[in-house]
C-alpha cells in the first residue's frame, strides 16, 4: 500500500466545494450580519439592565463623604447675620424660597 497524498489532489475537491456554495454567499453573509447585529443588541440589553444588589450600593455610599463647611466659616456667617439687618432678610428670604433670585 502506497499512500500517495500530494497538496493538488485534494485542491480540485476544494475548489468544487467553493463553487457549490457560491450562490449562497449573500445568505451567508446575511446570516452573519444578523448574528454580529444579535450580539450586539443582547450586549447592550445585558449593560443598560445591570443588577446591583445592596452591599454594593452601601458600600458606595460609605465611601462618598457628605457635605462639610468648615467651622470657621459657620461662624463668620453667624456673625454676619447677627451683625447685619441685611443678611438677615437674605437669610429669612432664603429660608422661606430658596429657588427665587
Amino acid at each position: 500500500m502506497s499512500a500517495n497524498i500530494t497538496v493538488k489532489s485534494p485542491l480540485p475537491a476544494i475548489l468544487s466545494k467553493i463553487r457549490a456554495l457560491r450562490p449562497y454567499v449573500n445568505v451567508f453573509i446575511f446570516l452573519l450580519f444578523a448574528a454580529v447585529y444579535g450580539f450586539i443588541v443582547w450586549q447592550i440589553n445585558l449593560l443598560s439592565n445591570p443588577t446591583i444588589d445592596e452591599g454594593q450600593i452601601l458600600s458606595e455610599a460609605k465611601t462618598s463623604a457628605g457635605p462639610r463647611i468648615d467651622e470657621e466659616t459657620i461662624k463668620q456667617l453667624q456673625t454676619l447675620n447677627d451683625n447685619s439687618v441685611q443678611v438677615q432678610t437674605l437669610f429669612q428670604q432664603g429660608r422661606s424660597n430658596p429657588f427665587q433670585e
